[in-house]
């Protein structure tokens, strides 16, 4: 009688990590890992050995010393004395701002845009196209050079809105005024500050008011809370829809929970509105937008704008007819029928390349020392690496930001994206 057995398993061999498509998969990862990191340890050591030949370390403790240099534009308290990490500081700002501003009003002129492009109105339609492609196809920096001449040239000087025979005023109820050294206008200031700060009378015999660096992140923080509760509203909102078929009216609400803890807070702080004024040969008082500002951030909203609008139409024409003509067979109006058929649908399509063209805008406001902005290009990137000779540390540095707020940019339009997909049932 014979007994059955299982043949013997082979051994492993190293033959198979090549030739095994169970182990090639990973034996091409390892080497690519280990050629990886060997460039960069090349990379490393050979940087190391042409800083010590050069009589240099790498060392960020330049950033700790006094910088020497002033900022026009800032957000945050700041003067020459100050160290190179505060006036990398103020740079940094300074480009959140102006990424921050153009990328709100490129969204709204490329969505205008967009859906005029689509217009059965024939001259605005081509209207909208010559902005489109006058903007497409020129450089960005022409642009921005272009924007800051018209501003410095052709606007009136100061002096021109000063005493009885003054040529030119100051608009929207004496609060703004246009010249060609920037543009003022009001600002809020706190009676009641938190921030510690001296306050001052903007004019003889007004009330002492302080601008409040903590006072608005006190504000800021009440405002974030406030949308977190308007979004519990709105969750409550559809559990209730989706269990009866009936959705509770709640927008009171959520005005009510914006507006009412802002507001109270605001007046406990006793915030006040101060306007600019003129003074000696210039105007003071309110807030100053330079003409640098004012150039980049039209520039980069007017050239952004023309990019997003073809992204929106592109979106809006890649949703069927047959929603907009099921929308008026059910009588919706048109503009109805676009903020709440179309253009839901279209976000799918119009979302991936508009990431881009934030990210886009945000690495284009480098530009910004072609008018004397002052962003962290010109103040790390630029005025400090040229004081310390820290260049390999200013660079790397700058390279960071800039990455990590690309990545910031990305991952908050990702989730927005995923938030937008159609959910199947």
């Amino acid at each position: 009688m014979s007994t059955l057995t299982d043949p013997p398993k082979p051994g492993f061999r190293l033959s198979q990590l090549i030739y095994d498509t169970r182990y090639r998969s990973i034996t091409i990862q390892v080497i690519a890992l280990v050629l990886i990191v060997g460039a960069f340890w090349w990379l490393g050591s050979n940087t190391v050995n042409n800083l010590n030949a050069l009589g240099k370390d790498f060392d960020f403790g330049f950033l700790n010393s006094a910088a020497g240099y002033d900022i026009n534009q800032r957000l945050i308290e700041y003067d020459n004395q100050m160290s190179h990490g505060r006036a990398a500081l103020v740079g940094i700002l300074n480009t959140l701002l102006v990424a921050l501003m153009g990328c709100a009003s490129a969204l709204i002129i490329g969505v205008f845009v967009g859906v005029l492009r689509l217009s059965k109105n024939w001259v605005v339609s081509k209207l909208m196209a010559v902005y489109v492609e006058a903007f497409r196809n020129v450089p960005l920096l022409i642009w921005i050079l272009l924007i800051g001449a018209v501003m410095t040239e052709s606007m009136p000087q100061p002096r021109e809105f000063r005493g009885e025979d003054a040529t030119q005023s100051m608009i929207l109820g004496d609060s703004v005024a246009v010249t060609n050294r920037g543009i003022w206008i009001p600002r809020i200031g706190f009676s009641n500050s938190i921030s510690g700060e001296e306050a001052v009378a903007p004019i003889d015999g007004a009330t002492p008011v302080a601008s409040g660096g903590a006072d608005w992140l006190l504000i800021l923080g009440v405002l974030a809370l406030s949308l977190i509760a308007m979004r519990v509203v709105r969750n409550r909102a559809d559990k209730i829809q989706q269990a009866t078929g009936d959705r509770p009216t709640t927008w009171y609400q959520q005005v009510a929970i914006l507006v009412i803890p802002v507001g109270v807070v605001m007046f406990a702080l006793g915030a006040t509105i101060v306007a600019p004024y003129l003074k000696g040969f210039n105007f003071t008082e309110g807030t100053h937008l330079r003409n640098s500002l004012i150039a980049l951030w039209v520039a980069l909203s007017l050239y952004t704008g023309a990019f997003i609008a073809e992204i929106v139409r592109a979106g809006i024409m890649a949703v069927s007819k047959g929603q907009s003509e099921a929308a008026a067979a059910l009588g919706i109006q048109p503009s109805r029928t676009m903020k709440l058929v179309i253009l839901p649908q279209a976000l799918r399509v119009i979302i991936p390349p508009l990431i881009s063209q934030f990210l886009n805008l945000t690495k284009n406001s480098s530009l910004a020392i072609a008018v004397g902005y002052m962003d962290v290009r010109a103040t790390l990137g630029g005025i400090t690496i040229n004081q310390t000779g820290r260049e390999l540390e200013g660079m790397l540095l700058m390279g960071a930001f800039y990455l990590a707020l690309s990545l910031l940019i990305s991952g908050g339009m990702n989730y927005y994206n995923h938030s937008t997909q159609l959910a199947e049932r």
